[in-house]
């Protein structure tokens, strides 16, 4: 009997949904049924406009091409993240793309630059970065074999259409309304007991399916309000709840990095795109109203508005399950973690590549759920930690806000990356983790954290030896960014925006 899957319903639009019905039915639309349910209505998040570099993952896949999807999308480049006030106020650095300098067989690079900057020899970790070299001075290109990592600043609402037209082109169906209701199947005895039988629209149209995924958002309609999975609270580890997104009119050429600028309750965002800039405040409304916020974020933004503020709360934590029955969550209905280091697309696309990875047959494998969800909570722990580290790892006293962040208690997985660097200067990469060695690096010493010991290996170099291996790599850097042109020159001659 033939047990395969022949029809999938998306529940929800927004980036997770399009993202989603653009892989299932380019990848595998030819033996499926795509449906994506969605209401003009229902307004999306749709406040992310900054990614990392695995995006290109997602683009290969699909066939995608970078010029034609950033004209269409509003996008400039994106070297790093700039933050500023974290480690203290008026003190900043720039978590980069890139690699740092050289690695040897026995320990990283880091070590050989704390020789050095023990000796008065080395400059700033950045400057041994091309990546990080290049957003300083603000200039960029894609050349032949070029080995620069980027990402993208774009318009989220623009590349959900961009994919929701490329969906459609791959034979998927959009249908139009607003789920009313969600059917479970009802037989005790059988083994898809409880799994979700159909969605009905308030028009009374009934959408049955055999794999359902729910896009719907914070609301999580199917896996939390319908299947019950729980949820995961973060919040004493994160606890900015609330947001506040405005546009605003470009002012000057954009930058090839997201700005993230620390203030007394949390931190505000702006990110240049070709033809504007997106802002926006993330806080904790345990110290700050939304009022006062608003207007903080609003005498703190250059450029006149282009839209009225809006305020957005949530809840950072996790689902206890990502997948459940019949049931996968993908996007803010799986969980939320605060858009600090980008993480949210990155999100979306991994749990998209690893569904049709582990894609079921109407049987639904206990092994693939249980798989799904134990790579998912992976990725999220770790992405999790990331994050906290820029909280806890600060000097600031000068707010409750920051005293809090500075004294909470952190995950154990946490303490022993921070105490394990702290004490020898060593970080490691575990497995499929999304954070390698250089960005942890970048992020620990610009919070304040360095090594009290460095690699004994080092030692065995001459100090001449590491006063020219030290040079070269960081004049190579400079010799590489000074060829480049300035980002926005290079952004209008390779992908010029189409928006009208």
């Amino acid at each position: 009997m033939d047990n395969k899957i022949k029809k999938v319903v998306i529940a929800g639009g927004g980036t997770a949904g399009w993202m989603t019905a653009a892989a299932l039915s380019k990848l595998m639309g030819k033996h499926l049924d795509i449906v994506l349910v969605e209401s003009d209505e229902i307004g999306t998040v749709g406040v992310g406009e900054a990614t990392i570099p695995t995006l290109h993952i997602f683009h290969r896949l699909l066939g995608l091409k970078e010029q034609e999807v950033m004209a269409a999308t509003n996008a400039t480049f994106k070297l790093g993240i700039s933050f500023e006030n974290w480690k203290e106020l008026n003190q900043s650095y720039l978590h980069s793309f890139g690699f740092l300098g050289k690695d040897c067989w026995a320990c990283g690079f880091q070590h050989f630059w704390l020789k050095g900057k023990k000796q008065g020899i080395a400059s700033e970790i950045g400057d041994y970065c091309t990546e990080h070299v290049a957003a300083k001075e603000g200039r960029f290109a894609i050349l032949p074999n070029q080995d620069q990592n980027h990402a993208y600043h774009m318009d989220a609402s623009l590349y959900a259409k961009y994919l929701r037209k490329f969906a459609e082109q791959h034979g998927m169906s959009r249908i139009e309304g607003k789920i009313a209701d969600v059917l479970q199947h009802q037989d005790a005895k059988s083994k898809n007991n409880g799994h979700i039988k159909a969605l009905v629209l308030e028009s009374g149209q009934v959408i049955d399916g055999d794999l359902f995924i729910d896009c719907t958002g914070f609301k999580a309609l199917l896996i939390e309000q319908t299947l019950n999975t729980g949820f995961e609270d973060w919040s004493h580890w994160l606890p900015c709840d609330s947001a506040i997104a405005v546009q605003t009119e470009a002012t000057n050429s954009p930058i090839p990095y997201t700005r993230s600028i620390a203030h007394q309750s949390g931190w505000q965002w702006r990110i240049p795109l070709q033809n504007r800039t997106g802002n926006g405040m993330v806080f904790c409304s345990k110290f700050i109203s939304d009022d006062d916020a608003t207007q903080q974020l609003l005498s703190n933004i250059e450029g006149d508005p282009i839209n009225k503020p809006r305020v957005i709360k949530f809840k950072t934590g996790t689902r206890r399950l990502h997948w459940h029955k019949n049931c996968v969550a993908i996007g803010l209905s799986s969980g939320f973690l605060e858009p600090l280091e980008s993480t949210s697309i990155h999100l979306i696309q991994r749990s998209i590549i690893r569904l049709m990875q582990l894609f079921p047959t109407q049987e639904f494998a206990q092994q693939n759920t249980d798989e799904f969800n134990a790579q998912t909570k992976f990725e999220m722990d770790n992405i999790r930690d990331f994050i906290i580290l820029h909280y806890k790892a600060t000097n600031r006293d000068d707010s409750r806000f920051w005293r809090y962040c500075k004294e909470m208690s952190i995950p154990d997985s946490l303490r022993h990356r921070i105490e394990m660097f702290n004490e020898t200067g060593n970080i490691y990469k575990f497995g499929n983790e999304l954070f390698g060695e250089s960005s942890w690096i970048q992020v620990m010493i610009g919070q304040g954290i360095m090594p009290k010991e460095y690699h004994s290996i080092v030692d065995s170099m001459e100090d001449e030896e590491l006063t020219s291996f030290l040079h070269q790599i960081k004049s190579a850097a400079k010799r590489k960014v000074e060829t480049l042109p300035p980002h926005f020159d290079f952004v209008q001659h390779y992908c010029k925006s189409t928006v009208v």
